[in-house]
């Protein structure tokens, strides 16, 4: 069985959703099936239709991360040091084409929000940093061609 690699703010985050799903979403989906089966006819009744089909996506889900959870390899970043970007790393990068800098934080898949900074491990860019260290330059494919960046620094907090 595969680990699941995860910062501690983004198993929280997981346990939050399941937690959540357990307690409001699925009693409130259990009535609306029930209201629906009120109304009648099933065989024609949009609203059982649609109250079952998101009662099948939340059961999914709670499935899913129930999974995820229990494989989950958490990593206290603020444990983490030294020189080389590894998982849960806080890196600053500058584009050696633009000199725009860019702030990742290593993240697991389920993390990610690039919008927020965070990158997920398995993204080119991240796999790219993977055991450089300030000062390198990583070369990373991106659908709009090839993107040079430099390590400015590298921080485990």
């Amino acid at each position: 069985m595969e680990k699941v690699p995860m910062t501690q703010a983004g198993n929280i985050r997981l346990q939050e959703e399941l937690k959540h799903l357990k307690t409001v979403e699925r009693p409130t989906i259990i009535k609306a099936i029930a209201e629906a089966r009120e109304h009648g006819d099933l065989s024609e009744n949009a609203e059982y239709h649609a109250a079952r089909e998101r009662q099948s996506f939340i059961e999914g889900r709670v499935l899913e991360l129930e999974d995820k959870i229990s494989r989950a390899e958490v990593i206290d970043v603020s444990q983490l040091s030294g020189d080389v970007v590894k998982f849960g790393a806080t890196v600053k990068l500058a584009d050696e084409d633009t000199d725009e800098e860019a702030v990742y934080q290593i993240v697991g898949a389920d993390e990610s929000d690039i919008k927020a900074g965070r990158l997920s491990v398995t993204a080119p860019l991240a796999r790219g940093l993977i055991g450089k260290a300030v000062g390198d330059v990583v070369e990373v494919t991106t659908p709009n061609g090839s993107k040079s960046y430099e390590i400015i620094q590298i921080q485990y907090v």
